[in-house]
């Protein structure tokens, strides 16, 4: 999608802290963090929401590579998870992502 921020991250078109990339996913930094830690796994492959996820194996791997992400980034004990599907659940970028948030002082309610 030409007009996708996130298409334009992945191809290098626009910058991001990238921590993470393979052949289906790519990881960087969130530019509004909410938490000391705070990165969104992105599908190469552009997928609006998870309501258009189709493919199992797909959705299976983007778990495993927040997971994978996490404890890569030192937050692999204690992390939240996030995914938001539609606007009025707080998606603001149409395309498939999994914000993976971590590094928290005191617990998180």
């Amino acid at each position: 999608m030409p007009d996708c921020i996130f298409c334009k991250i992945i191809s290098g078109a626009l910058p991001g802290t990238k921590v993470y990339e393979d052949e289906e996913f790519v990881a960087f930094a969130d530019i509004h963090p909410e938490a000391p830690v705070h990165v969104l796994v992105v599908s190469r492959e552009h997928i609006e929401s998870v309501n258009r996820l189709k493919d199992e194996r797909l959705a299976g791997k983007w778990l495993l590579t927040a997971r994978a992400v996490a404890h890569k980034l030192g937050i692999g004990k204690a992390y939240q998870l996030k995914v938001c599907v539609g606007a009025l659940a707080g998606q603001t970028v149409e395309h498939l992502h999994m914000h993976v948030l971590g590094g928290f002082s005191k617990p998180q309610s």
